[in-house]
């Protein structure tokens, strides 16, 4: 495996550790990296289950937010894992669907990198395999929500 990409691995190993400890005793038990993503980054707007009705979703200016749990349904039986990597980091052009209300996650992880601190010695490649792992961390949690 590249340097590069195990050193992403580890600092985003270690950004979960350290924000399931703080998140205190058994409230993290079992949870992947791709579900606490989602519990923090995305729940808020889409809901804990994927049905887009979480607490937030109400004040965007986006009517409607997509369902989750039927995007394998929606494409054929397949989940478009391309796709959903392009929206999450920011790549996919979604402004036919109206505002963008959703973050661009790749930027945000990106800053977190640009950020934290820490001295990973993170140049380019090392970031960007940094951002994938969190993403595609995400994109895999969310392939475990699909409906059959």
């Amino acid at each position: 495996m590249c340097n590069f990409i195990s050193k992403a691995i580890v600092m985003a190993g270690a950004a979960f550790a350290s924000l399931t400890m703080a998140a205190g005793p058994g409230q993290s038990a079992g949870m992947s990296l791709g579900e606490f993503e989602y519990m923090n980054s995305c729940a808020a707007c889409h809901g804990a289950k994927g049905q887009g009705d979480g607490p937030i979703a109400k004040f965007l200016e986006t009517q409607t937010l997509p369902v989750l749990t039927t995007l394998q349904q929606n494409n054929g039986g397949v989940f478009p894992v391309q796709q959903i990597y392009q929206i999450i980091e920011g790549s996919e052009d979604v402004s036919v669907h109206g505002a963008r209300d959703m973050p661009i996650w790749g930027q945000r992880y990106r800053a977190r990198v640009n950020d934290s601190g820490e001295d990973f010695d993170f140049g380019p490649a090392e970031t960007e395999a940094y951002v994938r792992t969190r993403i595609l961390a995400l994109i895999e949690y969310l392939s475990t929500m699909q409906e059959e």
